[in-house]
């Protein structure tokens, strides 16, 4: 690939757009906010100059409700040899295509599994993708040439391949990453007329289920609105769950020592369910999830805070598998929690101590 064209100079089509200009590729970049173009070019993400010619690729980088728009006239005007899109559903905007009479062997749908709650150029980075999901959906009739192409850009951004059917790509989407939106924001919308003092409360727990709700609600309609159907399916599972634990809350309100068991007995199942679904989520490097410990140390916040205790712990020789921080309310200072191996707690917490490091037991 020597040549590439944006379309649609958002988080995602910028950053796509950094990464393969870093890597010596020719992007063209276009939108119909010419300003949000030319801000991207400023980023070093291409020129907003049309191409002489048809490029390698098209990148079309709209919100899905204008994927085949997009696309139809992209492949109208023969911009390009192969054309893809990256919008976050790939069954309707294909469906939509094929409604239009176009021959689809020059396109793939694909969709890299990565974002932010931020959006447009301004929030891109050349990085935004790698060692993340990028689905790739071919169909029997596309161009194997096509399929290489993409496969080449998911190698540029340093992305990893996943090739699925586009149906189940979007029942899948609806489980991992559309309903995850609505339930943050349905338990961010709680906090919105709840007292000063509940909120002064907050720790890490709602920081951590709360956190996509700052999402722009614009990019989440057209999102949604493309696939509203599996999602829809996800969320009257999880409201069946719902009615059920409030009945079981209500339960262990209950004087009836029967009713009360029954009550424990319904909480500690959806729980316990909640357990077995979470040990299935993948862990480092995308393996299962392994048996790790947490070593929580008081930092304070000031410079150079975070790189003093990587330092003492690599010089103990302890790899850190994951980092988080939880905040200590109203204070310059919190927790910093070292994910480790079980067998390096002992050693960490020794040599932490040994340079002065205050560890929460």
């Amino acid at each position: 690939m020597r040549t590439a064209i944006v379309i649609g100079t958002g988080l995602i089509g910028t950053s796509a757009a950094l990464a393969l200009s870093a890597r010596g590729v020719r992007v063209h970049l276009a939108d119909h906010d010419a300003a949000q173009a030319r801000t991207a070019a400023a980023l070093g993400a291409g020129t907003v100059e049309e191409p002489e010619g048809p490029v390698d690729l098209a990148i079309v980088a709209v919100p899905p409700a204008h994927v085949a728009a997009a696309l139809a006239d992209a492949m109208r005007r023969g911009v390009a040899r192969a054309y893809l899109d990256v919008a976050s559903v790939k069954a309707g905007p294909r469906r939509e295509l094929e409604a239009l009479g176009l021959d689809l062997t020059p396109y793939i749908g694909t969709h890299p599994m990565a974002g932010k709650e931020r959006s447009g150029p301004l929030a891109a980075t050349a990085d935004l993708f790698e060692g993340r999901p990028w689905v790739l959906t071919p169909t029997r009739d596309g161009d194997t040439e096509v399929l290489n192409l993409a496969l080449e850009l998911v190698a540029l951004c340093r992305a990893v391949p996943v090739v699925m059917d586009a149906d189940a790509h979007d029942r899948a989407v609806a489980l991992v990453s559309h309903t995850p939106q609505l339930v943050s924001s349905m338990v961010a919308a709680r906090l919105r007329g709840a007292d000063e003092t509940a909120v002064r409360l907050c720790g890490q727990g709602i920081r951590d289920v709360t956190r996509i709700a700052a999402s722009d609600p614009a990019m989440w309609i057209d999102i949604l609105s493309a696939n509203p159907g599996p999602v829809a399916d996800v969320l009257s599972e999880i409201a069946a769950d719902l009615d059920e634990t409030v009945q079981a809350l209500r339960g262990l309100q209950s004087a009836d020592e029967a009713k009360r068991g029954a009550g424990a007995g319904g909480i500690e199942d959806v729980l316990r369910r909640g357990n077995a679904g979470r040990e299935r989520v993948p862990g480092k490097h995308g393996a299962a999830p392994a048996a790790y410990e947490i070593v929580a140390v008081h930092i304070g916040d000031q410079p150079g805070e975070l790189a003093r205790i990587f330092a003492d712990a690599g010089q103990a020789g302890v790899n850190i598998e994951d980092v988080r921080i939880e905040h200590a309310t109203g204070q310059q200072a919190g927790f910093i929690q070292l994910t480790v191996e079980p067998s390096a707690v002992p050693v960490l917490t020794a040599a932490l101590r040994e340079r002065g490091w205050s560890i929460r037991q």
